[in-house]
């Protein structure tokens, strides 16, 4: 972990007027373009919303990891949906969407996540479109350098099959992990080796090893797969019934201290609050509730992230693609507060 050892609970947002530039043109010149331009890897500084170079938060854009506690990765693939495509476009959106967003702390946390953690926007991985059978490997290799440089990787997708390539390189390194999986469908169905299908990776997942089901949660589901395959499944039902606290709950007593990795597909939320989605399902949650939950991560061992399946060309007004990167920026502050909870504890008097 290399959190910025000069931050302080006690410490002005970095947006404060005292820490403005002499000059109209130099603090044009710190403050716009914050992708490229930015003189630190933390803190939050306002930028028009409207221009300058998107990343996601404004955050710094690289490839070099050194020292990285978390890089945003975007992954353009949607060549593994079975219906409505267009979640290729969906990191372009979340980053632009994100842009609303990196003026300030997010709002139900004490402190800044930006100003803990290390954060880069890596960009996207390439793959050859015409070469679909690739994508796979490809994705898996450049998670594989992601991980194995010691970030945590977030990954904005694309359709949900990058999850399963993405946990393929952190098994590597962490061996089997905790999953915990928010979304209107289970994505088990029993399949064959060898298929690129947004609806069977965890399945694929469980049966080889890399995810230990039984200590897996899914949520949110809202249509009936009778196999569980030996995940918690609390669908949409049970969550409606018995709410954001008791869900925490039930994600904290089966994960308990193990790894665990975090996947988030967008048509979780109700179609009212997220239209633009390949696979969309009435009788969802709200952007509220899913906020809710994300907050509620806080604490556990947290490998890696995802949100998957933000489709631009069915969004109305981007109101998709700010959920997903709202999605994001909380479980970035989830992230951080295991961090900034034990920094805390080593300072305090």
């Amino acid at each position: 972990m290399h959190h910025n050892p000069d931050s302080r609970d006690d410490a002005p947002p970095s947006s404060t007027v005292s820490d403005a530039l002499p000059s109209p043109a130099a603090n044009s010149a710190r403050h716009v373009d914050q992708a490229f331009t930015r003189a630190s890897p933390y803190g939050t500084h306002a930028e028009p919303t409207y221009s300058g170079a998107l990343s996601f938060l404004r955050r710094r854009y690289s490839k070099d990891l050194n020292g990285v506690d978390v890089a945003v990765v975007g992954v353009p693939f949607d060549l593994a949906t079975t219906n409505r495509p267009g979640t290729r476009f969906g990191p372009r959106a979340v980053r632009e969407a994100s842009a609303s967003l990196a003026w300030c702390a997010p709002y139900a946390w004490d402190f800044d996540p930006c100003e803990h953690l290390n954060i880069v926007d890596w960009g996207d991985v390439y793959f050859d479109p015409g070469r679909p059978q690739q994508a796979p490997d490809v994705i898996r290799e450049a998670f594989r350098g992601i991980v194995g440089a010691g970030a945590t990787p977030l990954a904005i997708g694309g359709d949900h099959f990058i999850s399963y390539p993405i946990l393929q390189a952190l098994h590597e390194v962490h061996g089997p992990l905790a999953l915990i999986h928010f979304d209107a469908h289970s994505d088990t169905w029993a399949d064959s080796d060898g298929r690129i299908d947004h609806g069977t990776m965890f399945w694929h997942a469980a049966q080889t090893g890399i995810v230990k089901p039984a200590c897996s949660i899914q949520l949110g589901m809202r249509t009936r797969n009778p196999e569980t395959h030996g995940y918690d499944v609390r669908d949409a039902r049970w969550l409606h019934a018995h709410g954001a606290e008791a869900a925490i709950a039930a994600i904290k007593a089966r994960v308990g201290t193990r790894k665990c990795y975090v996947s988030f597909d967008i048509d979780f939320l109700d179609p009212a609050f997220a239209p633009g989605t390949g696979t969309p399902v009435v009788g969802g949650f709200s952007t509220h509730d899913a906020l809710e939950l994300i907050r509620g991560l806080g604490g556990l061992d947290i490998v890696g992230m995802d949100v998957v399946e933000v489709s631009p060309p069915y969004d109305h007004a981007g109101i998709t693609a700010l959920a997903g990167a709202s999605v994001a920026q909380e479980m970035l502050a989830a992230y951080a507060s295991r961090y900034s909870s034990e920094r805390r504890e080593t300072t305090d008097p």
